[in-house]
């Protein structure tokens, strides 16, 4: 249950209210700047009809509250004057690490041409082999930055521990958690502290719930600009790096009020797979899509069987305009008077 208290409630109230539910046994979570109480486990709101400084109760049975589209029908926010979560398909697109100054810079100028508005780049790599390329570090965010500034990008990169917050919040518009730290609870809490939006990666076998409850930690902290992407999921099949689920988009827009994005480049694994994959994300409603490109795929330092070239990710481009057509989407970089055929892909 979340409660919503008075705007005038006093400090002694706030108390009153706090001593009742330790009594009762209760664990929740006080947010004072709006006021606003979370109870997971209060199911009765009659226990606290005495408390006439109370303005709403809002009942959820989940085991998540802040996330639950029970307690709000629609999150959208501004990233630099772009709106996420709203009718809009956004596009983040780039390399998996930046690897260069000169390679940043030329992707940058390529996505600018296309009229995409985010780009992606690692400086820090969450490599499963300790011999892998691990990313550039201050040096990588610092040139993203310049080469965003220069071709009117957002930035979006990930952050892998608190130690390198700073860094990366003053270099970066949307915070990525990669799959391995969705479950990195005290990572999450304290990025609930920041107004930065987090873009939350679906952990390799997490469920639904595990997910929307790591979406919590970062809401309840205050932190309400929340993106959750599907990136594919750990199974038995070698033929696949990942299993990308495509039916958890539309579960996850019944379950919560989040924007939803999906990363076809990780849940496939293959760039061959990735274009169609990409479409099935659209049409699966997808609020976003997340796909890595690469001026010389077979030189990347890291994923480079995954990247698409930049011929490919036009080619992707030229399908997405008759299919967002066709749901009533669109996007920054269709006009009106160039729609391509479907087929041009399928």
């Amino acid at each position: 249950m979340i409660v919503q208290l008075n705007k005038q409630v006093s400090a002694n109230q706030i108390s009153n209210i706090q001593s009742f539910l330790k009594e009762q046994d209760f664990d929740y979570i006080y947010q004072d700047f709006n006021h606003q109480l979370i109870i997971p486990a209060l199911k009765n709101k009659s226990l606290l009809s005495h408390f006439d400084f109370i303005s709403q109760s809002i009942e959820i049975t989940t085991p998540y509250q802040l996330s639950s589209l029970l307690y709000k029908t629609k999150t959208s926010f501004d990233v630099d004057g772009i709106e996420v979560g709203g009718n809009d398909l956004n596009l983040i697109a780039g390399p998996c690490s930046v690897e260069s100054e000169d390679q940043i810079h030329e992707i940058a100028e390529f996505l600018n041409k296309q009229q995409i508005k985010f780009i992606r780049g690692g400086a820090f790599k969450p490599r499963t082999s300790p011999y892998s390329f691990r990313g550039l570090g201050n040096k990588g965010l610092k040139y993203i930055r310049e080469a965003a500034n220069k071709n009117n990008l957002r930035v979006v990169t990930e952050l892998m521990d608190l130690s390198n917050l700073d860094d990366v919040y003053n270099h970066t518009d949307i915070i990525q958690i990669g799959a391995r730290n969705m479950s990195n609870f005290s990572l999450l809490a304290e990025l609930g502290k920041t107004k930065k939006p987090i873009m939350l990666k679906r952990g390799m076998s997490a469920k639904a719930t595990e997910w929307l409850l790591a979406a919590d930690y970062i809401l309840s902290g205050g932190n309400e600009n929340v993106i959750l992407c599907e990136r594919g999921i750990r199974s038995f099949d070698i033929q696949n790096r990942n299993v990308f689920d495509l039916g958890v988009i539309p579960l996850m827009q019944s379950l919560s009020h989040l924007p939803v994005f999906a990363d076809p480049s990780h849940g496939v694994g293959k760039a061959a797979f990735v274009n169609k994959m990409g479409l099935a994300a659209i049409a699966a409603g997808a609020n976003g899509l997340m796909i890595e490109i690469h001026p010389h795929p077979e030189k990347a330092l890291s994923d480079g069987e995954q990247a698409l070239t930049f011929n490919e990710f036009e080619t992707f481009l030229n399908a997405t305009k008759p299919l967002l057509s066709a749901i009533n989407k669109s996007a920054d970089f269709i006009e009106s008077n160039n729609i391509l055929k479907l087929q041009t892909l399928l």
